[in-house]
């Protein structure tokens, strides 16, 4: 396992695709938005963990994608 430390506004890049950038740091919580070619599937753990589970009609969005340069985003 890698360890990092990052502070908003900082990225790391997975492979040559997949870029992870740091947009928030508050309190404990640390909002991260992914960005990588459209193939590649991105989740939380807990939602693949909750899909296995019968009642999945609790699921909360949590996935933000930002465009680079770009002040729109998308939540999923």
């Amino acid at each position: 396992m890698l360890v990092l430390s990052r502070r908003s506004g900082e990225q790391v890049l997975i492979g040559k695709e997949i870029v992870v950038t740091v947009l928030e740091v508050r309190g404990g919580r640390v909002k991260l938005g992914f960005l990588g070619p459209e193939q590649v599937p991105i989740s939380r753990k807990e939602i693949e963990r909750k899909s296995a589970a019968p009642d999945d009609s609790k699921r909360r969005p949590g996935l933000v994608i930002a465009s680079p340069g770009s002040d729109r985003s998308t939540q999923f």
